[in-house]
């Protein structure tokens, strides 16, 4: 089984189609390292929900994970509503699935600080 740990060692590799998205197997076996994240709409993205303190929290935490997000070069649809509640979703759009890239961004990303709401 994959750790998380050993998916932050990743890098992500540059995606430009032509990549067969990951076998459910795979996916399973992938997605026990990030517990907190859910697989989403038919299977073809992965899904985690924070709510974090205030608006101020969600805009710093965006931009930290922005910046992961540029040292890996693979980009995650970030989603703000209720000014605290946020949403991340991942997949790799040029292939229409997930692939292990989104597994590296997601382990990354549980690593980025974010001040929850109590």
């Amino acid at each position: 089984m994959t750790t998380a740990a050993e998916l932050r060692q990743k890098r992500c590799k540059p995606c430009e189609g032509g990549v067969t998205p990951l076998a459910a197997d795979q996916i399973r076996d992938m997605m026990s390292a990030i517990p907190q994240w859910q697989l989403a709409g038919t299977g073809k993205s992965l899904q985690r929900e924070w709510r974090v303190k205030d608006f101020d929290a969600a805009v710093r935490f965006f931009n930290a994970i922005g910046r992961v997000a540029e040292e890996q070069d693979h980009h995650p649809d970030l989603h703000l509503t209720g000014y605290r509640n946020v949403r991340i979703d991942l997949s790799t759009h040029a292939i229409g699935g997930l692939s292990e890239n989104d597994f590296i961004l997601a382990a990354c990303i549980d690593q980025v600080p974010v001040e929850l709401k109590k």
